[in-house]
């Protein structure tokens, strides 16, 4: 339940019709574990800045192992103050706790803080339903209870699993946790005796720290789809120089090539000043890169990839990333967002076009206007096609039409729209043709039960 389902008097585990009894207008949705699995493991992931040992403790939990970790906080407090405060600006309700045992922080965060780990109830063991119902009715209500029996009654009675967690939550048995497997960061640094200023030798640098990626990436199978140099001057300054490739690669000879173009497009040249100190290179993306023999693969097209790869980064990188661009599918039947212009650098691997039967004639036209605009027609009856239309002060008449294609709102966009009138106005498309053989693509915004006065727009020109 959110906060505001809490207000209503509704308890947890009770029955979902006691509540719709109460609250007819309660809305209820039905619970994704999957989804809720991977959200935990982003979480986990976002905490790796407090710790590199961290573990997701399904289905609600982190564990962050802090011994030894060196933080800039200037006490445990102050980072659990920041861990908060970090959950509550994406949205989360979080209660931290730090304890000697992982178990005893789970608890405590989900119990509250208490005197101590023996007055919890016997429910923060995290074990099952029948085993906390039978502690409770042997009349063993909290953890201190469970402690003052014997070792061998309680495991004789409730299981070694049940005995195991009573010792783990006090301390007296090893938990170990299963942190996240991080990658080593590819980053390479190389550092110099005395400064070095010479353009030639900040090549011959950067060629080998590229040497030294590729091999460290042949080993993992990726390939680095941005790369980062970073010039350290001996008086302090730095200066960043950064490229991004269509396709991962991991060819030293091309990322230095394309560096050598994005340090040829810099407005201000590049002043090593007294020398630089050093050099570090680390790549922030890469993609997984399995090895392909070009000659026996599909030469020519294949070929032809890797040369129009090719200068499309070059392009990329001297003009700017947003300066190349591709038209991409969209998810939507609506035309004007049927397809995207994204970077050609970013666009990695396309996706094919949907191809019409061959036998069909063109069904939409090949330039489209950006708005649609307005047009004044005159139709025959309220729904019928134009009979004559005027556009940019000229009148149009339509000798020809074919139509109506129907477009519907994407009503399942917006709240309530599958209420009638709330998804938006349908349109109805027609392709006409005026006296003197000019095609135009022209569609009314709205029926007549949906809009009084529904407008005509012009959205594209047929070749």
């Amino acid at each position: 339940m959110d906060a505001q389902a809490k207000t209503l008097g509704l308890q947890v585990g009770g029955a979902l019709a006691d509540a719709r009894a109460l609250h007819p207008d309660l809305s209820v949705l039905d619970m994704d574990e999957n989804a809720d699995t991977a959200w935990l493991m982003q979480l986990t992931r976002a905490c790796v800045r407090y710790s590199p040992l961290v573990a997701p403790e399904p289905p609600d939990s982190i564990i962050i192992d802090i011994s030894g970790a060196v933080h800039p906080y200037e006490n445990e407090e102050q980072m659990l103050m920041e861990i908060t405060e970090h959950m509550t600006r994406i949205g989360m309700t979080s209660c931290t706790n730090i304890s000697n045992t992982p178990d005893a922080a789970v608890a405590f965060a989900k119990y509250g803080k208490r005197q101590n780990i023996r007055s919890l109830p016997v429910s923060a063991l995290n074990i099952n339903a029948e085993s906390i119902a039978g502690l409770q009715r042997a009349g063993l209500k909290h953890i201190g209870d469970m402690a003052a029996r014997p070792a061998s009654a309680i495991a004789a009675r409730f299981g070694m699993g049940t005995l195991t967690k009573l010792q783990q939550i006090l301390g007296e048995a090893p938990r170990p946790i299963l942190p996240l497997v991080h990658d080593k960061p590819l980053m390479f640094e190389r550092r110099f005796a005395e400064p070095v200023g010479h353009h030639q030798v900040v090549s011959d640098t950067l060629l080998a720290l590229l040497e030294q990626a590729a091999r460290e990436m042949a080993e993992r199978h990726v390939g680095g789809r941005s790369f980062r140099l970073t010039l350290y001057r001996s008086d302090g300054q730095k200066r960043t120089l950064a490229i991004a490739t269509g396709a991962p690669t991991r060819d030293p000879a091309l990322v230095a090539r394309l560096f050598d173009e994005r340090i040829d497009t810099l407005s201000d040249p590049i002043d090593p000043g007294f020398g630089f100190d050093s050099i570090s290179l680390d790549i922030p993306a890469y993609d997984p890169l399995s090895p392909v023999q070009v000659a026996f693969d599909s030469d020519a097209d294949i070929k032809d990839q890797i040369a129009l790869r090719d200068l499309i980064d070059r392009l990329s990188t001297r003009l700017g990333a947003g300066a190349v661009r591709c038209l991409m599918p969209g998810d939507s039947h609506i035309p004007e967002q049927a397809q995207l212009a994204l970077p050609a650098a970013q666009v990695h691997p396309p996706r094919p076009w949907p191809k019409p039967p061959a036998e069909e004639p063109a069904m939409r036209p090949f330039f489209l206007l950006d708005p649609p605009q307005k047009v004044e027609v005159i139709a025959e009856v309220p729904d019928g096609p134009p009979h004559r239309f005027r556009w940019r002060r000229k009148l149009h008449e339509v000798r020809l039409y074919e139509g109506p294609e129907r477009i519907a709102a994407e009503w399942w966009r917006k709240a309530g729209g599958e209420s009638a009138g709330k998804g938006g106005l349908t349109r109805d498309y027609y392709r006409i043709e005026d006296a003197r053989g000019r095609r135009y693509w022209i569609f009314r915004h709205g029926l007549y039960e949906e809009k009084r006065s529904p407008l005509w727009y012009l959205h594209g020109l047929f070749a």
